[in-house]
């Protein structure tokens, strides 16, 4: 177990004092079928499920009583018959008291519980439920329909979470930080194992061997293509070809379902081609100049402006933008080349909390969340804080059909320079990322280091 007992004893408390008053309802997660009932995805727990009461298994809920000072798992023992298909698994009474638990009632009892809490009028909070069994769950306990659950949804219970799973905690970061190194080996893996020929889901495949090896598994599913230029494109069985790149975006999670979260891209060929390694140190540059700002009581908003102007600066070297950088940032013309957000939160979920809503997470009430193009993408923008583990991640990509769009719409014209463009259509797309933790004087790169200049990669390569 990687988590103390009292830190789980620790969290809850913090959150009944936070919430005030009511009902708390974590519902846990339950195992999903792929193609019949008794072919199972791999299971995942609920983060916050996780976070709070820390039992990962499949076919629980909890309550946190706040008026009444109680904690309840709510969950049935395997059965000897069960038990022959899937082994021998703890009973819930060791499971509870090593978080802290002392209240175990059988599954059927929750139902029960809430129910009669709402007929007493008592006040339940639960989470935006993004299982359609969660919205079921709740539509039934609460008898009203799916639809009026996110009016339902308890912002105290949302914000009191946030404030709890922001900061990490030595033990997470040690964790985080395990799940980084796991990430190093997969993207070294990366790089020296592509060949001419093989395929981009052979590649991928050998590095979901390595994070089930250490332990865990992936944190997402990879991002492995040589069309960099769509920002989420996962493998496929396309075979790599000489002079183009490969955009590697993957992660590890640990058996604790902390994530990783790194990117390289690297050339199929031994060796960048001119025009790459171009883009490529324009990327680099950004990237080293959004870690610089790293602090706390930066808006990290400020970091990604920062980080855009520089890919601006750098476009503007080989003639594809022009004019003042920090107007274009302004006018949004940088979003032609870098239409997403430079990082993100990191913890228990890849974009951690996004179930909980971007505007709680990411934002609040002084630090708005932007609806122009590609700034809107921005899923972190409030001020640093030290605790905080965060990607950085600026990349440019060139997309021939938003090329084309733009071009023909002549948008931007004063900034981009579409003439020049054509020259780099087929450099698709470059992105380099690192995780970070704010410390109370800057920042500091968690994992073990990887290869990121041009020539470190192109070593690699060679080797």
């Amino acid at each position: 177990m990687i988590i103390d007992t009292k830190t789980y004893q620790e969290r809850r408390r913090k959150l009944k004092q936070t919430v005030d008053k009511g009902l708390i309802i974590l519902l846990g997660n339950i195992e999903s079928s792929m193609n019949y009932r008794d072919n199972l995805y791999p299971f995942r727990q609920d983060s916050t499920f996780l976070y709070f009461i820390g039992i990962d298994r499949p076919e629980l809920n909890a309550v946190i009583d706040i008026d009444h000072n109680k904690e309840i798992v709510f969950g049935d023992d395997l059965t000897t018959e069960q038990i022959i298909w899937t082994g021998y698994r703890e009973p819930l009474t060791i499971l509870c008291d090593r978080v802290g638990i002392k209240n175990i009632k059988r599954k059927s009892e929750f139902e029960t519980l809430v129910k009669d809490a709402v007929k007493q009028k008592r006040k339940i909070h639960f989470l935006p439920p993004y299982r359609p069994e969660h919205v079921d769950q709740l539509s039934c306990l609460l008898s009203v329909p799916g639809s009026a659950l996110t009016s339902m949804v308890s912002t105290n219970l949302i914000r009191a979470v946030v404030s709890q799973r922001s900061y990490k905690s030595s033990e997470e970061v040690a964790e985080i930080s395990k799940a980084v190194t796991t990430s190093v080996k997969m993207q070294l893996a990366a790089i020296n194992m592509a060949k001419e020929g093989m395929t981009e889901a052979q590649l991928a495949g050998k590095l979901q061997s390595i994070a089930i090896g250490d332990g865990g598994n992936l944190s997402f599913p990879t991002i492995l293509t040589q069309n960099g230029q769509i920002l989420h494109k996962g493998y496929s069985q396309a075979k790599l070809v000489r002079g183009n790149l490969v955009l590697c975006d993957c992660g590890a999670a640990t058996e604790g379902h902390y994530a990783g979260d790194l990117t390289r891209t690297f050339p199929v060929s031994k060796k960048f081609t001119s025009i790459q390694r171009t883009i490529y140190d324009i990327v680099l540059n950004a990237h080293e100049s959004a870690i610089s700002m790293l602090k706390p009581g930066v808006l990290f908003r400020d970091v990604h402006l920062y980080a855009a102007e520089k890919l601006v600066e750098g476009l503007q070297q080989i003639g594809v933008m022009k004019g003042n950088a920090k107007e274009a940032v302004a006018q949004g013309a940088h979003a032609l080349f870098f239409p997403c957000g430079l990082g993100h939160m990191l913890g228990l979920d890849i974009h951690d909390m996004e179930n909980l809503g971007e505007k709680y997470v990411g934002y609040n009430e002084k630090i708005i969340q932007s609806t122009q193009f590609g700034l809107k993408s921005l899923r972190l923008g409030r001020p640093l804080e030290e605790g905080f583990v965060i990607t950085v991640e600026p990349g440019l990509y060139f997309n021939p059909d938003l090329i084309s769009e733009w071009a023909a719409e002549k948008k931007c014209i004063s900034f981009i320079n579409y003439n020049k463009l054509k020259a780099y259509k087929t450099v698709s797309g470059i992105r380099v990322e690192e995780d970070f933790l704010i410390t109370s004087k800057g920042c500091k790169l968690l994992g073990k280091k990887l290869a990121k200049t041009p020539s470190e990669i192109e070593a690699l390569r060679l080797s």
